[in-house]
């Protein structure tokens, strides 16, 4: 194998957590309530495995990044100008709806043929990674189809760590129920990962490794293949905000293990 990673990195825009976002129907299916007019983020999960990417690559001399992202062109080209600046990575832009509603299977096919078609990534030292969940979508099964898609079976889920081994096992450690951590090895690539939160922070923007982004990035969204995805079979009879519920009661000179008493019988009932 050649030295170093090829990182293929799934990610994509998704609304802002600060917008009030209210689930409308429309003719092509359920959406939200002008979504086009949202300000974008590159979603939280995907973002901490595009950072983990690159911070392994620049650990790794000899290896690349790149990421693959499915949402609308032009909202797209909007959450480059920011992401660009952050770490170096080559775009593979799909154009087609991102939002929470889109059938998963279809994402994933959509996602796994983009993969298949970048110039140049060799199968022997290809690193999958992705989300363990998403913002838009918690679906949390993408990462796992597209590496089935692409025929990756050594598949780890809600990664917080990757280290790689001085004789180039892989050491990971996945979440598991209690709080606790499974370390698993891998001999190597192929390998899909699905990150959770990692250990990195956000890096700071660098304007000079946004200039250098932005210059591929607006050819590979001018080159952006239609993305022919929708909500597959599933058919949605209602999609509306969940109501919200208070139920108050003001009680004076109650001491603390009435109202304790009171909570937990309230909570089991």
């Amino acid at each position: 194998m050649s030295s170093g990673y090829h990182i293929a990195v799934c990610g994509s825009l998704v609304p802002d957590p600060l917008q009030t976002l209210e689930p409308v129907a429309g003719p092509a299916g359920p959406g939200l309530k002008n979504e086009l007019m949202m300000p974008s983020v590159l979603d939280p999960w995907a973002a901490h495995a595009l950072y983990e990417a690159a911070n392994l690559a620049k650990k790794v001399s000899g290896s690349k990044v790149w990421l693959v992202s499915l949402g609308p062109k032009a909202r797209l080209q909007q959450l480059m100008m920011t992401i660009a600046q952050k770490v170096p990575f080559e775009l593979v832009a799909l154009d087609g709806p991102a939002g929470g509603f889109i059938d998963a299977g279809e994402v994933a096919g959509a996602l796994a043929g983009a993969i298949n078609g970048i110039a140049g990534l060799e199968r022997d030292r290809l690193l999958l990674f992705g989300g363990c969940a998403s913002a838009a979508r918690d679906a949390g099964v993408t990462v796992q189809m597209v590496g089935e898609q692409l025929g990756i079976t050594d598949q780890f889920l809600a990664v917080d760590e990757l280290e790689v081994q001085p004789d180039g096992v892989l050491r990971l450690k996945e979440r598991i129920e209690g709080g606790q951590y499974q370390v698993s090895t891998c001999a190597g690539p192929p390998v899909a990962v699905a990150w959770a939160t990692g250990n990195l922070p956000e890096p700071p923007n660098n304007p000079q490794i946004g200039m250098a982004n932005m210059r591929a990035i607006m050819p590979a969204l001018q080159k952006a293949a239609p993305a022919k995805v929708s909500t597959g079979s599933t058919q949605y009879l209602e999609v509306k905000t969940p109501q919200v519920q208070r139920q108050t009661r003001v009680v004076k000179d109650a001491s603390v293990d009435e109202i304790a008493a009171e909570i937990a019988a309230w909570v089991r009932s």
